[in-house]
């Protein structure tokens, strides 16, 4: 009598709304090693989702947790159309205001708010999206639970977060599900707009999840 098979481990990946799940899905074209699903908008019910998805489907379900999605990217760093590759997710607005400054969750002692993905993969991940001559960056992705609207806010995140990409909502609270599961995180974002004044006639959401919908097909091509 041989030992039943256990199915393969899939890759999970999250997106906060149905437009984004469906721009993914497109560019994985049905590949049965990937299962996509809505978290939700926002931190903390992105981090509800993704702990749910990954509670209900059982230790050793899944191998790989990813947050994609359309995000806001910084001047300078990642134009519209282009693609961010995390290197760090950062809870940014996590922590106290202070007569100096603000205070992060590591600087008040309370945790991190920073959560480190697999680095070799996401380094394999935006090389490749090179390769495929897609516009990327690899940096930090800001979580936010209230989204820049103003050019002294940008101006802010930039200098006290060097090197920021892009600012999203999802990123950190699926991260930190990822992490309670003992599973790597992978973040990647598809510049829609740019950090700053809220303006949604620059806004290029259809472009942004274009380019979205491609990134996804090179994920069938790196893990």
């Amino acid at each position: 009598m041989t030992n039943a098979q256990t199915a393969p481990s899939k890759i999970l990946i999250l997106t906060a709304v149905a437009a984004e799940k469906e721009a993914v899905l497109r560019g994985l074209q049905g590949d049965t090693r990937f299962d996509v699903q809505e978290a939700g908008v926002g931190p903390v019910e992105a981090a509800i989702g993704a702990a749910l998805a990954l509670e209900q489907a059982g230790p050793g379900a899944y191998q790989l947790v990813i947050s994609a999605g359309i995000a806001g990217g910084f001047t300078g760093v990642a134009p519209v159309g282009s693609l961010v590759v995390a290197d760090r997710l950062i809870a940014a607005d996590l922590g106290a205001e202070s007569p100096d400054g603000f205070l992060s969750l590591d600087e008040l002692g309370f945790g991190t708010a920073v959560v480190e993905p697999e680095a070799q993969l996401s380094a394999k991940l935006a090389a490749a999206l090179n390769e495929a001559g897609l516009e990327v960056q690899l940096g930090p992705v800001l979580t936010l639970s209230t989204v820049t609207g103003s050019a002294a806010t940008a101006e802010a995140l930039a200098a006290r977060i060097p090197g920021a990409a892009a600012e999203a909502m999802e990123g950190f609270g699926i991260a930190s599900a990822a992490k309670r599961f003992s599973l790597p995180v992978l973040e990647l974002r598809a510049i829609s707009n740019p950090v700053g004044p809220r303006d949604r006639a620059a806004w290029r959401i259809k472009e942004a999840l274009q380019s979205l919908e491609r990134a996804s097909s090179v994920l069938l091509e790196v893990l």
